[in-house]
């Protein structure tokens, strides 16, 4: 029951919420629906029948086989690319150390072994060899139809009707064919046919040495070396790369190369395996790394002579940022690991007799280039500002600011150029202020040469911006965008404006500017946040000390809750309306409500309204004709009255003007520059209740348990109002 009741309460106080904030277009806030990121979904698509007509070589799809086929994996996301050794250099964040965090190159292929799942779908080939297991499909058509699905025995043979039973072990698909013909052919006359092979039989096959997982396996007998070798996880890092090994009948048929396959793309040696064949690895040969700028680093395994110019080419050769004029090898020699060579890359090229032979263990550093390029920074008032470099005929400021498309015609004479000069005690910044007209004319005290790095500021004439513009809509004369001057008023906008039409309501009017809004938004979310970290935390700690299941799931309901409303308040979008007090405007230009304009302001004027809304804890919220002799008790009567836990005495007006005011307990308005609420002056003449106000009536805080646990939420929940333009909740 008490559960019950909170859930209750909660829905009732976001209904209260929600009507405030389908109110906030009237007042000064926008709410704007945030839309979750949706995944996308990769729907499955089931494969296509064969149709007829087709190439009959193509086999089925195994039904039976157990093949080192993993099923396929759910898709993920692509992992995030690695940031590249020139993209490093160009955005200024490359080191100039040589990292010699590598693996050794190849085994990380053994990672994804699905990618290389070998296909069942592949045309069988003239050279395929039959076996027991296998299906052959037969068809003859013509004088004689018919169509047989015969699987080879144990003996290695087939049982036809009329034919009889014929030996297929040992044949190739093409000498198949050729049989099957020559037999059907002693009793039928006039027909054709055609051959395919069904459902293929699977073999064994053993793979042994330094495996990641030695073992017998059975694979498809379509599987080759390479699809076998890769499903079955490949070489452990004690494992050979470059001699793995077919042994089939006690002989070693080939040796085949990974690196081949890695570097080339070449898989010559990736033979189809047979029944009993055994892949061995031996162990891994001599590992020499490589680091730093090629383009891919990593510990490589040698074969035969692999001198240092082998080694780099091996890794992808050098990157665009490496610097030629130093190459590093270290070696383990006399028990230390010692740098044996420090040279020249150029040279090597140069003098083959000095590129020497790798040995197992050394490491090669590839170090990179030094950013040392000759720019200076150009900003300001110029067509083109940017970097520009010093070279030789471009040494003066009159000549770069000429590449960057000279200066525009709002430019200043004055510009300020800073310098940054190496020092024993460290870099000294100068400054100094240039006059860029007597520069373009070649003044040599003004046109100075620039030195690395200077960075050259040209200034435009005070105070310039091309256009400000400003907008007033609604019920004036001329509504529109206009464009204002330095130091212009308000008055003056609307005397531009034609002034007011009869219907305006100047109560109703609606002044927003840009710079009030991002102060607004910035204490909103800082409300905002402030909020969340009291309520979650101590609803996630009440959770995690619950002593019973019932106490753990009320706790949990408490937090969903909590998450909820916070939500909800995250969606405010502050307008930045400034509450202001229009007059006729002969009289506005002596009151304090004539402010200067700023860029982006907009003023709205509505028709004046002929309603009263009414929101919050009453039995039905809706808007009612106004009268002049009702009071905000009369409004809330029509509204159906009071709801249960109605706060009667915090009850609040919302006015047309965007202020707020509290109507019981005495006359009282909402102080925003001190967050309080103030008694009304004797002499306000402001109505409690006005054409377009809103009636808000609260709800009672003390029934939402978690409400209660913040001492000044009351006081947090006024001040997100105050930045956000509207009312949150009252109490």
């Amino acid at each position: 029951m008490k559960k019950k009741l909170l859930c209750s309460a909660f829905l009732s106080f976001l209904v209260c919420l929600s009507s405030l904030m389908g109110i906030a277009a009237a007042q000064n806030i926008q709410m704007l629906p945030v839309s979750p990121g949706v995944q996308p979904t990769l729907s499955e698509q089931a494969p296509s029948a064969t149709e007829p007509g087709e190439d009959m070589h193509k086999t089925d799809r195994p039904e039976a086989a157990s093949e080192l086929i993993a099923p396929p994996a759910a898709v993920t996301e692509r992992p995030a690319e690695s940031v590249s050794k020139f993209e490093e250099f160009i955005a200024g964040t490359a080191e100039l150390t040589v990292s010699t965090d590598i693996k050794q190159f190849g085994y990380d292929l053994f990672a994804q072994p699905v990618a290389f799942a070998p296909s069942t779908d592949v045309p069988v080939g003239p050279e395929y060899v039959i076996g027991p297991g296998d299906e052959i499909r037969i068809a003859i058509w013509g004088k004689i139809e018919g169509a047989w699905d015969v699987i080879v025995d144990r003996d290695g043979r087939i049982s036809l009707p009329k034919v009889g039973v014929i030996g297929v072990t040992g044949l190739t698909f093409s000498e198949l064919r050729d049989l099957l013909q020559r037999e059907f052919s002693r009793y039928y006359t006039g027909f054709q046919m055609n051959v395919s092979m069904g459902r293929l039989r699977t073999i064994r096959v053993y793979m042994v040495g330094n495996a990641v997982s030695p073992g017998a396996y059975t694979v498809s007998s379509l599987s080759t070396l390479v699809n076998a070798f890769i499903q079955a996880g490949g070489p452990s890092k004690t494992g050979t790369m470059r001699d793995i090994q077919v042994k089939r009948n006690g002989e070693t048929i080939v040796h085949f190369d990974m690196y081949d396959f890695l570097l080339k793309g070449d898989k010559t040696g990736d033979i189809r395996l047979m029944p009993e064949d055994v892949i061995f690895i031996p162990p891994v040969g001599p590992l020499s790394g490589i680091a730093g700028n090629v383009k891919n680093p990593a510990i490589y395994e040698l074969k035969g002579e692999t001198r240092l110019l082998d080694l780099i080419g091996m890794s992808g050769g050098l990157t665009s940022v490496a610097f030629r004029g130093r190459v590093q090898v270290e070696r383990i020699t006399d028990y230390q690991f010692r740098t044996i060579f420090e040279g020249d890359l150029m040279d090597l090229e140069k003098k083959q007799e000095k590129n020497f032979v790798l040995q197992d263990g050394d490491l090669v550093k590839v170090f990179s280039i030094f950013d040392s390029r000759n720019t200076v920074n150009l900003i300001g008032a110029v067509a083109n500002p940017g970097e520009f470099g010093i070279m030789p005929g471009v040494t003066t400021v009159r000549d770069v600011i000429s590449l960057a498309g000279g200066l525009l015609y709002y430019a200043s004479k004055e510009a300020e150029l800073t310098r940054v000069t190496v020092s024993p005690t460290g870099p000294i910044t100068q400054q100094s202020v240039l006059d860029v007209f007597k520069a373009m004319e070649g003044d040599p005290k003004h046109n100075i040469p620039f030195e690395r790095n200077d960075y050259l500021m040209v200034r435009t004439v005070p105070d310039w911006k091309l256009y400000r513009t400003v907008s007033i809509l609604g019920e004036v004369k001329y509504p529109g965008k206009y464009t204002i001057k330095q130091g212009e008023r308000l008055a003056s906008l609307l005397e531009r404006a034609g002034g007011y039409t009869d219907d305006a309501y100047l109560r109703g009017a609606i002044f927003t500017r840009k710079s009030v809004m991002d102060i607004q938004q910035k204490a909103l979310n800082e409300m905002i946040i402030r909020l969340e970290r009291e309520l979650i935390s101590g609803g996630a700690a009440e959770a995690a000390t619950a002593v019973s299941a019932e106490a753990l799931k009320a706790a949990t309901v408490e937090l969903e809750q909590k998450r909820k409303f916070i939500e909800s308040l995250k969606e405010l979008k502050a307008l930045g309306r400034i509450s202001i007090y229009l007059d006729d405007v002969r009289l506005l230009k002596n009151s304090d409500y004539n402010i200067e304009l700023e860029e982006g302001d907009s003023l709205f004027i509505p028709i004046q309204s002929s309603v009263i809304n009414v929101t919050g804890s009453v039995m039905s919220p809706g808007s009612f004709v106004y009268t002049e002799t009702l009071d905000y008790e009369r409004y809330i009567a029509m509204a159906g009255g009071y709801s249960n836990y109605a706060d009667e005495k915090n009850i609040y007006v919302l006015k047309v003007d965007g202020t707020a005011r509290r109507l019981s307990n005495g006359f009282m308005k909402w102080n925003s520059s001190k967050s309080r609420w103030e008694a009304s002056s004797p002499g306000d003449e402001i109505k409690a209740i006005e054409p377009g106000d809103t009636v808000v009536v609260p709800e009672k805080l003390e029934r939402i348990a978690w409400m209660r646990e913040i001492k000044d939420i009351t006081q947090i929940l006024y001040q997100i109002a105050t930045a956000a333009g509207v009312l949150i909740v009252a109490f």
